[in-house]
């Protein structure tokens, strides 16, 4: 009886110990395909930027929904606005998590930097990206930040044309 119990209580503990699946990394092929994403902003190649995109992915930027041909269109509409816009190199973080479905996710955090053409003003807006991967492609991608901070100073620009309108018509 007691050799049942050992044998019973060894094969418990060698089948406990099977190798898992790490579900958690900071370093795979992923993060660098979303970093190299980045770097495609930063340079605005957006060819590039969407290249590591399935044709079919979905793309959410906090309320937009887009498609990788959109987001080329999305980026070049908001660019116009600044003389100078990229994520900062210092600080950023990325990790995958493998979910309990098995899907592969992608988690950046970082700071996006930008100066606006109108007024020089400069801007650092944390950002937090997420991105689905399926065979080494952005399936699903979804981006969150706080727009106030550049709603405001748009707006703050907005109000000093018409000052100056209001001024003109004065005069």
């Amino acid at each position: 009886m007691r050799k049942l119990v050992l044998l019973l209580f060894t094969v418990v503990l060698f089948t406990s110990c099977k190798d898992q699946t790490e579900r958690y990394t900071q370093s795979s092929p992923e993060i660098e395909t979303l970093k190299a994403s980045i770097d495609a902003y930063n340079t605005k190649n957006y060819e590039t930027l969407i290249s590591h995109h399935a044709d079919s992915s979905r793309i959410n930027f906090n309320r937009a929904k887009l498609n990788p041909s959109e987001v080329v269109e999305y980026h070049k509409r908001n660019d116009v606005a600044y003389s100078q816009r990229a994520f900062a190199k210092d600080g950023q973080i990325y990790e995958m998590v493998i979910d309990d479905e098995g899907k592969k996710w992608v988690n950046f955090w970082g700071y996006w930097h930008g100066t606006l053409a109108a007024n020089s003003k400069e801007l650092s807006i944390p950002v937090h990206l997420t991105a689905q991967f399926v065979d080494g492609k952005i399936v699903e991608q979804y981006g969150y930040w706080d727009p106030s901070e550049v709603l405001l100073a748009l707006q703050e620009i907005e109000a000093s044309k018409m000052d100056e309108d209001m001024a003109s018509l004065e005069e």
